[in-house]
């Protein structure tokens, strides 16, 4: 059920069992990057209607309004468990910037004893100094956008930081003090070969990090790589490109001790696992605070308005800054449950497939995709693959 656009803010209803996580928004980037469609704005396109302090402002005033309505609902509101600034690019906030947001929530929320709170990071606007801050200030985990260790393929991507400098963070980052660094690659970026695909490789391992992210790359409508695709200045991401990249990655990470527990997330054990990300594959609730995050409590899922000036505007006036809400239906959470539990290692338990889906998941074991792993369907490599074709196959 999707509320009226007359009808902007969400009706709440209760806790659902799940972790409660707060993912936090930060919309300001110093540049662009051609292939990014995440809601972000650099300081031209915002002129003088937004400014970090003017978002800091509004995001205090959202985390306030936001506890006061789950203070309204049935059960008393979790404690945080996990806690996750992203964007845009958090870093531009400097040291002191993230330790006031993270204040900000522990403000209006119960942070638990041990709770994973991430920053993400470009590596260009990150110091030693910077890292010894977070810490101090109570985050304990870094994710670093670090893409490719090539710097035609940094180029490609309209990325600012220089090739070397996302290993050097990430050293900083451990040094430091950090237990849990994470570096992000995109791999299938035009031009971009095996041998640049191994040095970026070589030096993710060099850097010494214990969890990495990989993704293929996606041209997204309406950014410029899109453009410069369309026109034929670059070719699309090849497919069967993308596998054989995808499975160099696989055992590369590997046998270095890193195993993958999503398909697109390795770790070195446990501890090293992103949780908060965990949280909403598992099914879990969170806040999403500032201009378009998401949120979901209990089936409800509402999101922000995207501008920061309406943001804060909305704010202001009174209420949660939502653009508006939906109640999910059985079959929308049950579609949701099989989506992304079937990415997980530990896999899709055959207690959440209805008739036609258990029918299903003998298909997809019989073609090598899947295995039965006791009660649960696990992805075999190949499966990992052709996840999404997995899923299709167990929901239609």
């Amino acid at each position: 059920m999707t509320a009226p656009a007359t009808d902007q803010t969400p009706v709440l209803r209760d806790f659902g069992v799940g972790a409660f996580g707060i993912y936090v928004h930060v919309p300001f980037c110093a540049t662009r990057c051609g292939y990014c469609d995440f809601n972000t704005y650099t300081a031209g396109e915002l002129g003088s209607s937004s400014s970090p302090a003017s978002w800091f402002e509004a995001l205090r005033g959202e985390l306030a309004t936001a506890a006061k309505e789950f203070g309204a609902l049935p059960s008393a509101t979790p404690a945080v468990e996990t806690v996750f600034v992203g964007g845009g690019t958090p870093s531009l906030l400097g040291g002191d910037g993230l330790a006031g947001v993270l204040d900000a929530i522990r403000d209006n929320f119960t942070l638990a004893a041990r709770a994973e709170v991430t920053t993400e990071s470009n590596p260009e606007s990150t110091s030693p100094e910077f890292f010894e801050r977070l810490l101090a200030g109570g985050f304990t985990r870094v994710s670093l956008g670090m893409q490719s260790a090539a710097q035609h393929v940094l180029k490609i991507l309209d990325r600012t930081h220089t090739p070397g400098r996302a290993v050097a963070a990430a050293k900083e980052a451990r040094a430091a003090g950090f237990e849990h660094v994470n570096l992000d690659l995109i791999y299938g970026t035009p031009g971009e070969s095996d041998a640049d695909l191994d040095a970026s490789l070589d030096a993710v391992l060099a850097a010494g990090v214990d969890h990495v992210s990989a993704y293929s790359l996606i041209v997204e409508d309406g950014t410029a790589l899109a453009r410069r695709v369309r026109r034929g200045e670059l070719p699309a991401p090849d497919d069967d490109v993308l596998a054989a990249r995808y499975e160099r990655i696989d055992s590369r990470l590997e046998a270095a001790g890193l195993r993958w527990y999503e398909v697109s997330n390795w770790a070195a054990n446990d501890d090293a696992r992103c949780r908060h990300n965990l949280g909403y594959w598992d099914g879990g609730d969170w806040l999403g605070a500032g201009p378009g995050a998401h949120s979901h409590v209990g089936g409800v899922r509402w999101w922000n308005v995207k501008h920061p000036a309406r943001y804060a505007d909305r704010v202001i006036a009174g209420g949660l800054p939502a653009a508006g809400w939906e109640l999910l239906t059985d079959e929308e959470r049950h579609t949701e449950r099989v989506m992304l539990t079937v990415r997980l290692r530990t896999g899709l338990p055959f207690t959440d497939l209805d008739a036609h889906g258990l029918r299903a998941a003998e298909t997809v074991i019989a073609d090598g995709l899947a295995e039965r792993s006791g009660d649960r369907l696990v992805l075999t490599d190949r499966g990992r693959l052709l996840a999404d074709g997995v899923v299709r196959t167990l929901l239609t």
